[in-house]
């Protein structure tokens, strides 16, 4: 009987590509996206007048800085873990060493599952759309025409792209777990040898257990008087 994990393997991915070369270029995507967010949060913390972003006391009544200099410190930690995550699933993927993989894919069933927590939110209590929507600034584009909107409609439409996005990370997660295998495969695939004679097939260990096992003591020989 085939396991639901073997039916699902595949060493393929996005129907071109193998399983190695589509974490690789996953992982590096990640590395860009992070250094990207990376660099902004050190533009800020160098300059945190020029990026630092209030809110007019027209929209909230108060002024408020949303992002503090605490804040932005660990929005870096996190960018920088993310980004050696990352690194070292592209390197494990690369040079094929599984371990080095796992943490990726464990940030990668974090985030789905903070994605199903936003999904299940939203089913819920569907009124957070509004009050989302509510917390955005009034130059957001298209804001008043959005609440305008029948809350359902906006609640189906937030669900759709939610679910679109999930299947996204699903794909990339098996993806990811498929490299994973293949990777640790290699690694422990065992030679077997086979034997055919006229009568039967004979399965041969490999040859490190072969001569691992101590050859069978001979009887001992009797001299006959």
């Amino acid at each position: 009987m085939i396991s639901p994990w073997d039916r699902w393997y595949s060493t393929s991915c996005c129907l071109c590509c193998h399983v190695r070369t589509g974490t690789i270029i996953l992982g590096i995507w990640y590395m860009l996206i992070n250094a990207v967010v990376l660099l902004i949060l050190l533009s800020a913390l160098n300059d945190p007048v020029q990026y630092r972003y209030h809110l007019t006391s027209s929209e909230l009544g108060t002024d408020i800085d949303v992002m503090d200099d605490a804040n932005i410190c660990i929005a870096t930690a996190i960018s920088l873990l993310m980004i050696l995550i990352c690194g070292m699933a592209t390197y494990g993927a690369f040079k094929q060493h599984a371990a080095w993989i796992i943490p990726f894919f464990c940030y990668q069933i974090f985030d789905f599952a903070l994605n199903t927590l936003v999904a299940i939110s939203v089913v819920v209590y569907p009124n957070t759309v509004q009050d989302y929507l509510h917390q955005l600034p009034g130059t957001f584009p298209y804001k008043e025409d959005i609440m305008s909107t029948n809350n359902m409609c906006l609640v189906l439409a937030v669900l759709l792209f939610i679910g679109g996005i999930l299947c996204f990370k699903a794909y990339m997660i098996g993806c990811v777990w498929n490299c994973y295998r293949y990777v640790s495969g290699r690694g422990t695939t065992e030679v077997l040898v086979y034997v055919t004679t006229n009568d039967n097939t004979v399965l041969l260990p490999p040859y490190e257990e072969a001569i691992a096992i101590p050859p069978k003591e001979t009887p001992p020989q009797y001299n006959q008087a």
